[in-house]
């Protein structure tokens, strides 16, 4: 039996981590986790004593942790498990340790990244995939500036009578069917949970900005400050829903980033807004005009492209394609415009040094580490290849002839499996192990008989 090897932390992490248990010597717990696949946590509670050997690489999972499915159960076949001894992989820190204040004891928690035993990258890893992207385009010479807009549902702690989830909402939207779109009332009703929001985001160095309330009573946006760091940007945005439903409970709610948890109310999407720096931080999107440059277009060009290729990656569970209708706000065909939000991709209006694209098609479902290598691996592909975008759209896209975007999980999975787009740019390993993952969720959906269908056909048919 091997003995348990030593890592080190990156210096500046180290420093932060050390100087925040040097401040809080009443801590309890420390919690030391990893994202999965499909941007779950998974991880332990420790000791606070434990601290520093965590920081060193003591924690040990099982490789497949990475890839259990939705119910937390392990992909049949997976080469990560019995085929492999379901040996460990090693958990190294990517993030300081910080406060996680929803909990009743003092609690920090330590965000890492499985590697190999020996500290080696893991290709399950969905970071790793990011990386890798992001390594690609920085050698055509570009780095990627990303910020991401959350949408979530509030919800109360009990259900209806149907067992249906109930929105936290300050408005009676039983009575008359409302939207709530920029609502400061129920900003205000809710303001002690979005306090403590807004503090815990600051004890984690999560770049939370805006608020507001979105179009449907218990549903709202936050969004997250740019960042000229992908990889962190991805790891920010998980963080930051795994705080939002901490917090959430500590006030005897839950919060929801289900892409359409009702059918009849606005779907939760993830918005990531991306634009292009040079070696020496210029904004390449910019060329001083109103329209952006060229390298804007042929980014544009790249995601629409291979947003179809993507959408497992945008839309990654059954409930995901519930939010694709017209006149919702989540697009259906593959166009791009300036400051219009029915396209695919929106150029917002801005100052020319802040131009950027707007990505409209992932649901708050998602895991932003594969949205991001998903939008990132267009960009490149629209660059390298030098594609050109169609003319940008006017007026309603929704009423627009074009190619539509892919509208069923069987669909979106069908031709993941057939790009070759993906074996070019990921691991073909993480390609492969993500296909066994999808079709086994959606196995045991499709077997699942579901309470409408026994109300519709069981005793009419």
């Amino acid at each position: 039996m091997s003995q348990e090897k030593e890592f080190t932390a990156q210096p500046e992490l180290l420093e932060q981590s050390r100087k925040f248990l040097a401040e809080h010597t009443d801590l309890k717990w420390i919690e030391g986790f990893m994202f999965d696949i499909n941007g779950v946590p998974r991880g332990k509670w420790l000791p606070a004593e434990a601290a520093e050997k965590l920081l060193k690489g003591s924690l040990q999972m099982p490789r497949s942790a990475v890839s259990l499915d939705i119910w937390g159960r392990d992909i049949e076949d997976s080469p990560l498990v019995f085929a492999s001894g379901d040996s460990d992989g090693v958990c190294l820190p990517v993030s300081p340790i910080s406060l996680a204040p929803w909990h009743r004891e003092v609690t920090a928690q330590l965000h890492m990244q499985l590697h190999e035993a020996d500290g080696s990258s893991l290709y399950a890893d969905p970071r790793a995939q990011l990386q890798r992207v992001v390594d690609r385009l920085q050698k055509l010479g570009y780095t990627a500036v990303c910020a991401t807009e959350l949408e979530f549902y509030l919800l109360r702690d009990d259900v209806d009578h149907l067992a249906r989830p109930r929105p936290v909402s300050d408005n009676d939207a039983e009575l008359v069917p409302s939207t709530d779109v920029y609502d400061l009332s129920e900003l205000n009703a809710q303001r002690h949970f979005f306090a403590d929001v807004r503090a815990a985001c600051e004890e984690q160095g999560i770049p939370a900005d805006s608020v507001l309330s979105e179009c449907a009573p218990g549903q709202f946006e936050i969004n997250l400050l740019h960042s000229a760091d992908p990889v962190k940007v991805a790891d920010q945005t998980l963080l930051f829903k795994r705080l939002l439903k901490g917090v959430a409970r500590s006030h005897g709610f839950r919060v929801s980033t289900m892409a359409k948890p009702f059918g009849d109310q606005a779907g939760n999407g993830m918005h990531v807004h991306m634009s292009l720096i040079d070696s020496h931080g210029k904004n390449v999107f910019d060329d001083g005009s109103e329209e952006g440059s060229e390298l804007l277009r042929q980014a544009a060009a790249g995601m629409l492209a291979t947003a179809n290729d993507a959408m497992a990656f945008f839309a990654p569970h059954s409930n995901s394609y519930r939010r694709f209708q017209e006149s919702s706000h989540a697009p259906l065909n593959l166009c791009w415009g300036y400051d219009n939000r029915t396209t695919t991709l929106r150029v917002p209006a801005s100052n020319p040094e802040a131009r950027r694209i707007e990505h409209r098609i992932a649901g708050a479902d998602v895991n932003p580490y594969l949205v991001l290598a998903g939008i990132l691996a267009g960009v490149c592909h629209g660059i390298e290849n030098q594609l050109q975008a169609p003319d940008p759209v006017e007026g309603d896209a929704y009423q627009v002839q074009s190619e539509q975007l892919i509208n069923t999980w069987s669909g979106a999975l069908k031709r993941f499996d057939k790009s070759a787009l993906w074996r070019e740019y990921l691991d073909p390993r993480f390609v492969e192990l993500f296909l066994m993952l999808k079709r086994q969720e959606m196995a045991e959906i499709g077997a699942r008989v579901t309470d409408v269908e026994y109300q519709s056909y069981l005793h009419r048919v």
